[in-house]
């Protein structure tokens, strides 16, 4: 088993050395298989997952910017980065909350029901939001949002951003009210979702290293190998085969097979069922967009 670690961390190592995911991601596959394979009880679930995180990176096409060529963040949660604070009222200024996040949608902000369990929270005034929001290389936003209200205890106030932000600085300018004493707010930043593109030429070989993900969650030796092999066999369009305009006789050259089209196609609907799958697995919202989805779907297929 340590030489199979040391095959994992040599792996690990070569990623930041490729230019071209393939063989990577192949070389990859065939070490999760093997160690799958030979693990009793002692699979390195962490550091297996971390190459199969950056595999998926890499057939993503990540970008220095942060951004992907095959792969897309949409307004669907993903996660959130909450903080909750104590809002002190004070005569002379309001206070500032600040927040900040990556990949931020949507700013809620909260005035939970209760305060130190048992006591009821006070309302907060919250006068605006500002909020810097980095868009993309050299595009950077700054914007307020104005509230001006008091938002009592149980209340809900959302205030979705006009792009998403790779990076956003949030603060809330917030007071509570002299007589009634201080009230506890939370502050969340909603993070967009990563969603691949159907077009993506390695659509198929993310799809099964999200399988081997979960396999890895669930402890699934099984699942795990079978992943690993459709990982390995998504990635075999990939050919060597002889330059149709070669200057040298007999030189090779390393070209892409372009997929028939009922391979793309499959492809294509692989990806569009792995987005419906994740909206299914969502809030309401996302429920109802991911069930309209799948409607669209099947009527394409009919």
């Amino acid at each position: 088993m340590k030489r199979l670690i040391v095959m994992i961390l040599f792996a690990a190592g070569a990623f930041a050395q490729a230019t071209d995911p393939v063989p990577q991601v192949a070389d990859d596959a065939i070490v999760l298989d093997r160690v799958a394979e030979a693990s009793k009880r002692d699979l390195p679930t962490d550091l297996l997952k971390r190459i199969v995180n950056e595999d998926i990176e890499l057939l993503r096409g990540r970008r220095a910017d942060g951004s992907y060529e095959y792969a897309t963040y949409e307004r669907f949660e993903a996660g959130r980065i909450t903080t909750s604070h104590s809002v002190q009222p004070r005569s002379d200024k309001m206070a500032t909350i600040e927040v900040r996040g990556a990949n931020v949608y949507r700013v809620i902000v909260d005035v939970p029901s209760r305060r130190l369990l048992l006591r009821k929270n006070n309302p907060v005034w919250v006068e605006r939001l500002d909020v810097d929001m980095v868009a993309g290389p050299n595009q950077v936003q700054r914007q307020t949002f104005d509230v001006k209200a008091w938002i009592q205890p149980g209340e809900i106030r959302p205030i979705d951003l006009p792009v998403i932000a790779r990076q956003a600085t949030v603060k809330v300018i917030a007071t509570a009210d002299e007589k009634q004493g201080y009230g506890n707010l939370d502050v969340a930043l909603v993070q967009a979702r990563i969603v691949d593109l159907a077009a993506s030429p390695y659509a198929e070989a993310v799809t099964a290293a999200k399988a081997a993900l979960r396999a890895l969650e669930n402890g699934e030796v099984a699942a795990l190998r079978s992943a690993s092999q459709r990982m390995r066999d998504a990635l075999h369009v990939r050919r060597t085969e002889p330059a149709a305009l070669a200057t040298t006789p007999g030189s090779v050259v390393d070209v892409v097979r372009p997929l028939p089209q009922e391979t793309a196609s499959r492809i294509e609907m692989q990806a569009e069922l792995q987005v419906i799958e994740d909206l299914l697995t969502g809030s309401e919202a996302e429920r109802r967009q991911g069930l309209d989805r799948l409607h669209q779907l099947i009527r394409r297929m009919r």
